[in-house]
Parts: C-alpha cells; structure tokens; sequence
C-alpha cells in the first residue's frame, strides 16, 4: 500500500474518536466518524489539514473557517488535533517505517478500542506481524487515551486560548 503524506494511521484516530464519544456526547456518530476520517481521504492534504502539510494542520484556521457545532466538523476538528498533537508533541523521530508500525498496530488498535472500520477505509488498512520499529504500543495508547479526553468543546468555545489549553490538559495527564 502506497502512502504519500505522513499521518497517524487511520486507527489512531478511530481509537482517539471512540475514547472522545465515551466522554462526550455526540449528536450523530456516523456523521462524527466521517468527520474523523475525512481530513486523510483527501486527495490534496494541505487543503484538508488547512496547513502546509497533514503533520502541521492550523487548527485555528479550521476553527475559524468552519461551524463547529455538528458531529462531522467537531470529529474533523478531533481529527487535525491528533495529527498536531502525534507529529508536534508525541513522536519523536519520523521515517517511512512508521508505516509498518502502523500496519502491525491496526489490528491490536482495533481490538482494544473494540472500533468498527467504516467501509469506504476498510481496503486502506494493512495489517502486518512483527516488532515495532518507532512506536512504543504502551506510550501509543496512552496517548489515545489523553487525547480523547481532550474537551475540544471547551477549546473551541475559547478560540483564542486553544493552544494554551491543549498543552494544559496534557501536562496534567
């Protein structure tokens, strides 16, 4: 499977949706699932990422530009915040391995975070045995875990404040 721009697997974000719906409620999962996924189905990422590329994605532009008060848009918003915190905050190095990490990753992801893979990404999702060679699985998941449980509603509703609150909310965890 070819990949041309460098993103967190599609599980990731899956994982960091199902974790945010189990602490806020959300008016319409499908929709908010499609939000999720939509940014990395794009064919040009600058466009969908408001940003130079899908690892530099300005959330405050997003904010900005788009209505946040439906389920597609807050999971769209979930969905660039990940890619800021995972490229910006969380991973340490970066090569086209991670890749295959994410490949060996999916199935584990999926099983521990009980996710149902919408159709329409199904066929982009590999699946692969065998050691990581960048990502720890245990600081993985504690990383799913802290940012689905970021209050986006809250950084939202105080736009100017968003970054500030972000780095708050993950000093704390």
């Amino acid at each position: 499977m070819l990949r041309k721009n460098k993103m967190p697997g599609y599980t990731i974000h899956l994982a960091v949706g199902k974790i945010y719906s189990k602490n806020n409620e959300i008016q319409n999962i499908e929709s908010f699932i499609k939000g999720i996924i939509a940014p990395d189905q794009a064919e040009d990422k600058k466009l969908s990422h408001y940003g130079p590329c899908s690892s530099k994605p300005n959330l405050q532009k997003y904010i900005n530009e788009n209505e946040l008060s439906d389920s597609f848009n807050e999971g769209y918003f979930l969905h660039l915040l990940t890619d800021e915190l995972f490229y910006n905050k969380f991973l340490k190095k970066w090569n086209k391995s991670i890749y295959d990490d994410y490949d060996k990753l999916n199935k584990k992801i999926i099983e521990k975070y009980e996710i149902s893979v919408p159709k329409e990404i199904q066929k982009d999702i590999g699946y692969k045995e065998g050691k990581l060679d960048i990502l720890d699985e245990k600081t993985l998941y504690e990383f799913i875990e802290n940012v689905g449980r970021i209050d986006i509603r809250n950084i939202i509703k105080n736009r100017k404040q968003y970054n500030q609150n972000i780095e708050m909310h993950l000093e704390r965890n």
